[in-house]
């Protein structure tokens, strides 16, 4: 069986996404944080489970859309950069196994993934993995949400919250039942993309920001309800910061909002490799330090 990242193309858009809003009074609330799985520490190799949409696969559009990008740009990924951190903070026997596939949705991981997967969905895989690697699992990152959004709904709220809504905590209930109680399970909220409207429409900038913000809240108040704490990627692309001013190569002082997006996304990359709202290198970094401050590393 393979446990390692399956490929298949990411399809997150690549322009400004479609505007909509999300009127929700949801607030996340106090997220517990568990110790280190023990029964992993015991084991001669611990395994790293990551899992979610392109963002968990580490796609980057190196090369143009068509081009196979797995040499350069998956290696990077956050899920590659939070291993090099766990690596080097002492957990030498750790193992990463990448389930990520471009494109997912909570309803595809579930059922008819976009990747190819031996049970024919990357939750069934995860679950394959984690029974067979019981005890043997230090902890299990996952993202979703945004192709829920754009692939499935095209934008639509009244498809995507219900979407969402039953099928994440179904996700993470399946995922906790098959790591057992000890083995750590990390969420992500999103950063923004969409504030690049800023250069065109001070207030759309800022609208994209909201929109953000609010399904941000939606998503942390699912994973606060099955107990899985989140890494705060919102607060780390500083997406609601547009006071600050920083200087941008070739467009002066911008917002560090659009700042982080220009230089942390290929959102502001002309073509052929822009724009795209994939993380760079530098932004999975700081993705993966969201995650390592989550997870205690």
């Amino acid at each position: 069986m393979r446990f390692a990242r399956v490929g298949g193309r990411p399809r997150l858009p690549r322009h400004a996404v479609t505007r909509w809003i999300v009127v929700l009074g949801l607030m996340a609330g106090a997220m517990a944080w568990s110790a280190p799985n023990a029964n992993a520490s015991e084991a001669d190799e611990v395994y790293y489970l990551s899992l979610g949409d392109s963002l968990a696969q580490g796609y980057q559009n190196i090369g143009g859309p068509h081009t196979n990008s797995a040499a350069v740009g998956y290696r990077q990924g956050y899920a590659d950069q939070l291993f090099k951190l766990a690596r080097d903070g002492g957990q030498d026997r750790l193992r990463l196994v990448k389930l990520g596939c471009g494109g997912e949705s909570t309803a595809s991981m579930i059922e008819n993934s976009r990747c190819a997967y031996d049970t024919g969905s990357q939750l069934g895989d995860a679950v394959e993995f984690l029974d067979a690697h019981r005890g043997e699992v230090a902890f299990i990152t996952i993202n979703l949400g945004a192709n829920d959004i754009f692939l499935d709904c095209q934008g639509d709220p009244s498809c995507f919250i219900p979407q969402i809504a039953t099928n994440l905590p179904f996700i993470l209930g399946t995922l906790r039942d098959h790591a057992g109680p000890g083995v750590p399970i990390v969420g992500m909220n999103y950063f923004a993309p969409d504030v690049v409207q800023w250069f065109d429409d001070p207030a759309a900038g800022q609208a994209g920001a909201a929109r953000a913000v609010f399904f941000n809240n939606f998503l942390e108040s699912l994973y606060a309800g099955a107990g899985v704490p989140v890494a705060d990627v919102e607060s780390a692309f500083a997406v609601t910061d547009f006071t600050t001013l920083v200087d941008l190569k070739g467009a002066g002082p911008v917002p560090l909002s659009v700042y982080n997006a220009c230089t942390l996304t290929w959102m502001c990359t002309p073509p052929p490799l822009g724009p795209d709202s994939h993380a760079t290198n530098n932004g999975y970094g700081v993705i993966a330090q969201a995650f390592a401050a989550a997870l205690g590393l």
